[in-house]
């Protein structure tokens, strides 16, 4: 086939010989001058973000860094270690696992949030009726509400400390007012407490942040690649190889809780 000359188009980073800018800026010049949550920023968004949106960020990916042996990513990351395969591979099966049902509350829950605010917007501002409607339409599809409750946890300790962290950054906005205000709804339409989870908490401060749905996920993959990959190296290292996994049959033995010096 003959070569084309045509060039097509991109906007996030340029490599030159000796130089690469990313969004407009040298790499080795943001080294070590923002955080690594503000330099994911700016490769999806486009512009850097303040100090504050970095911070927020950061306690994002760390609040979903890990949760255990169980979940199916780390699940899929250790029987794919188990048979000898390279990190690379075992990572990866972990991060494909992440879908609608696990990780996938994220995008799911930013629509639901975005559809309420427009509900409003149409309906004369009233955010406590749209989030209603908005629930009782999703019931009639037989859609359920992504981001509220927990197979474990009853009342996510992530959670507050997101929400109250985005408000003493100053970046608690329209969506999180509007996630509160789903989780009362719902309770009132089941009759029962479905806590905003981990999942639904970062869906809202997104949101808030300008992050469109069809990335949403993305943030909980970047977040838990580091504990993929602990898991990982575990299952190579601690295990032996070719094992029958059974999902509720692990035990921690690592350190006592210990407090951040």
């Amino acid at each position: 086939m003959p070569e084309t000359t045509e060039k097509w188009p991109t906007a996030i980073t340029e490599v030159k010989p000796n130089r690469i800018m990313a969004r407009g800026y040298l790499i080795d010049e943001m080294m070590g001058k923002i955080s690594f949550a503000q330099a994911v920023y700016l490769v999806l968004k486009g512009d850097l973000p303040s100090p504050e949106v970095g911070r927020l960020l950061d306690a994002v990916f760390v609040s979903s860094i890990d949760h255990g042996a169980s979940p199916p990513s780390a699940l899929a990351a250790r029987t794919v270690a188990s048979t000898g395969a390279d990190l690379n591979a075992a990572v990866a099966a972990g991060i494909l696992s992440i879908n609608r049902f696990h990780g996938g509350a994220i995008e799911e829950g930013q629509r639901m949030f975005l559809a309420i605010a427009k509900k409003a917007e149409s309906s004369g501002g009233d955010e406590k009726a749209a989030a209603a409607t908005v629930l009782d339409e999703m019931k009639a599809r037989g859609k359920r509400a992504s981001g509220f409750g927990h197979r474990l946890h009853t009342k996510d300790p992530r959670t507050a400390k997101l929400f109250g962290l985005a408000e003493e950054l100053g970046l608690a906005g329209r969506h999180v007012r509007i996630a509160r205000l789903t989780e009362d709804a719902l309770a009132a339409q089941t009759g029962k407490p479905l806590p905003i989870n981990v999942d639904g908490a970062i869906a809202a401060l997104l949101c808030d942040l300008g992050i469109p749905p069809e990335i949403g996920n993305a943030f909980f993959m970047i977040a838990r690649v580091p504990g993929l990959v602990a898991h990982v190296h575990e299952e190579k290292t601690r295990m032996k190889p070719m094992r029958k996994i059974d999902p509720q049959g692990y035990e921690y033995d690592g350190p006592a809780e210990r407090k951040i010096p």
